[in-house]
């Protein structure tokens, strides 16, 4: 797939998000807007297509990037409970700082994410069977026992209903105020341009690495920091999103190969025009009314993670 073919598709479906919604809006009134017009054009659809193109772009990336360092196609923040203890932080930070700010909450959920994703790691080191679909399911378990943690506390101290909204990822309440956060990605995402070759260096493991000479341990936590701390910042904005980083690094492996500086720029614009595509579903298939796009996602995601369960049986991979 030529990367000018998933740029024309990003243009078509972000053109096609402005305007697809409750309130009318054609293409026919840019010259001659209302006021109410304009008012929702900045306050509410503008938000809502920046947070979709950072959110799918940058989960994707830090999911290519994690399975480059865990050498396992099947990992990704949803399989390794990175996202599972990113959500028992925003817990922490809700029961001990109520009344923290979100860049405060971010540093707490952030550093949840981040031991999370190192426990997982180091579960990772002690595991003799290698096989690559016996590693996600560690990494599921290990994720739904963080979740179950999360669940205790929250009837504990009464706020289930509070941690609803980070269980499923819905941009219908992204609006000007609320999706900023996600600006701390773009510069996430030069880094990870930047280290991608290293990244490369330390997926062949640490002996190679360090004959290599490559700082594999630093490296190694630069990346992790990377995917902890999108995951986050992806999660207070707009909730879990599921697959993500799962599936279209694959797909993108499929028709690239496994040099990840060069499947950077075609893993993020899959991932945005993923989600765009996802979240126009979710907003035309019942109309008015609108799915969330944890629930649209999850259901192709699922669909298409069973493709790549039977093509690598198929193919042997």
């Amino acid at each position: 797939m030529k990367r000018r073919y998933l740029f024309a598709a990003l243009v078509v479906l972000s053109i096609a998000s402005l305007f697809i919604g409750v309130r009318d809006i054609s293409p026919m009134d840019l010259f001659k807007m209302s006021e109410d017009q304009i008012h929702t054009m900045l306050v509410s659809r503008f938000p809502r297509l920046i947070s979709l193109i950072l959110a799918g772009s940058s989960m994707s990336i830090v999911g290519l990037i994690m399975q480059q360092l865990t050498r396992n196609k099947f990992v990704s923040p949803t399989t390794a409970g990175t996202m599972d203890s990113a959500r028992l932080g925003v817990l922490v930070s809700m029961i001990l700082f109520s009344s923290a700010t979100p860049l405060a909450r971010m540093s707490v959920a952030f550093i949840f994410a981040l031991a999370g994703t190192l426990i997982f790691m180091k579960i990772l080191d002690k595991i003799k069977y290698k096989d690559s679909i016996f590693i996600p399911l560690v990494g599921l378990m290990f994720g739904n026992i963080v979740g179950s943690v999360t669940t205790f506390f929250a009837y504990r101290y009464d706020l289930i209903q509070n941690m609803s909204s980070w269980m499923q990822g819905n941009f219908s309440m992204v609006i000007k105020g609320r999706y900023e956060l996600l600006y701390i990605s773009i510069p996430l995402v030069i880094i990870a341009y930047l280290y991608a070759n290293r990244f490369t260096v330390a997926g062949m493991g640490e002996e190679f690495s360090v004959n290599l000479g490559l700082k594999y341990k630093q490296v190694v936590n630069i990346g992790l920091i990377l995917v902890a701390l999108v995951t986050t910042v992806v999660l207070l904005t707009v909730g879990m999103i599921p697959f993500l980083g799962l599936i279209i690094p694959n797909i993108v492996t499929i028709y690239r190969g496994d040099h990840l500086k060069k499947n950077l720029s075609h893993t993020a614009l899959l991932g945005a025009v993923f989600v765009l595509a996802c979240d126009i579903l979710g907003r035309v298939i019942i109309y008015p009314y609108e799915i969330p796009i944890g629930l649209t996602v999850g259901v192709l995601g699922s669909g298409i993670f069973l493709y790549l369960l039977m093509r690598r049986r198929k193919y042997g991979i």
